[in-house]
Parts: C-alpha cells; structure tokens; sequence
C-alpha cells in the first residue's frame, strides 16, 4: 500500500505557515525542520512569518544595538543579544531585534537553555518598527507585558517616536527637558530619543556617556557585583 496522499489545497502540517495556532514547543520543534534561512515568531499561540527590512531599519538596529553594548561594557552581570530566540512562554517565541539582559548568576529573569536559547522574560527588549501601526506595539507589547518583560522600547520609523514602556507598572516613560529617556531597570542606560530617531550619534554618545557616570549607574553596578 502506497503512502497517502494529500488532497489538492491540504496544508502539510510538517511546515510552518503565516497564521497557523499551536503551542511553543510544537512551534520549536517545527521550526528546527525548517531551511536556515527561515524566519517566524510565536506571538500569543499564532505564527508570524516577517516582512523584509529596509535599511531604514538596519541603520537603527545597528545604532540600538551598538548603544546596548557599550552599556553591556561598563555594567558587568548584563548582556545584550541581537536577533536571538527568547522562549517567552508556554505560547510564546520570539526573535526580539535586541534583547537586554541580567545574567542568571547576578540575578536575572531569564536563563540559557542546554542549546543556548534565551528562556523565560528578559528584563529589557527592544523592537525596531516601521509603522506605529505595528504589531511591536500592540500584540507583542501585550505578550510581553504577560510574560513579565519590565522594559519595552520600539524605535518607531514613521512616524518618527520612540516608545519606551515601564510594562511592570503599566505606563510609557517621558524623555526629560534634555531629550533623554532614563531605565528604571538598568539605571544609567540613557538614550537620547531624537539622537537615535535621527541617527545623531553625538547626542546618543554623550547622553549614555552622561548615564554611566551617574551615581545611579555606580550602585546598580555595586549591587550586580554583590550578588555573584
């Protein structure tokens, strides 16, 4: 007897398609069958496959992620990561643009897995949108938020805004009179809003400078060095 055949139309459920509900582990495990090249998130059970990227996009990614790890530098126990798997939760797996973290052993929310995946909330993520029309912005701020993310950032590209949301206590931080956003998770992590928007890098260069030597920064980096 032959193998049976699937009728004309009949999705093969061996393959990941745009839309498609299913629980994070059947999503993991799918996901590994398929080419390398493929791209697709878990958002609230629901399979999103990524529109390409302009390099609009690029050149603020780039400069994000740049800012995250000269913070990374100065702040010994937190990491940051760029494009990587984050198993959020049970429905949950996302590729955040840039994720900022604190390392289990000083604490941290999140942990590594056996295979090197980022599993559980990290405490700080930050997307790139296009559109304030995103799913960034709502979906996924929501998904985020359930999951225990404490910081949320979207970069978004038009119009031009930076977003940046304290999801623990529900409300969106404000630039100061200077321009500068100020974490309250990672103490000293400023980000000139317009600077990054604009890609100034002056400006986003001496407000996180201006952040690391502040004496938040300072005792953030006392208390880090006391948990390990």
């Amino acid at each position: 007897m032959g193998m049976p055949q699937r009728l004309v139309g009949e999705r093969d459920p061996s393959i990941l398609r745009s839309g498609d509900h299913m629980t994070r582990a059947e999503f993991h495990r799918l996901y590994s069958r398929m080419p390398e090249d493929y791209r697709a998130e878990l958002i609230g059970g629901i399979v999103f496959e990524p529109s390409p990227l302009g390099w609009p996009h690029g050149k603020h990614h780039v400069r994000l992620s740049s800012l995250f790890d000269s913070y990374c530098m100065s702040t010994p126990g937190v990491e940051a990561g760029d494009n990587a798997t984050v198993m959020l939760s049970k429905d949950d797996e996302v590729q955040p643009d840039v994720v900022l973290r604190t390392v289990e052993e000083r604490g941290g929310r999140s942990r590594l897995t056996r295979r090197r995946f980022v599993k559980g909330a990290p405490e700080l993520v930050a997307e790139v949108a296009y559109s304030s029309k995103a799913i960034d912005l709502h979906l996924k701020k929501d998904r985020y938020a359930l999951a225990g993310v404490l910081e949320y950032i979207v970069l978004c590209l038009k119009p031009k805004r930076l977003y940046w949301f304290d999801l623990k206590n529900g409300f969106e931080l404000t630039a100061g009179n200077d321009g500068v956003f100020k974490s309250i998770v990672f103490p000293g992590l400023w980000i000139h809003g317009e600077g990054l928007l604009n890609l100034e890098h002056k400006l986003t260069d001496r407000a996180l400078k201006q952040g690391l030597r502040s004496a938040e920064h300072k005792q953030f980096v006392a208390s880090l060095q006391k948990r390990s």
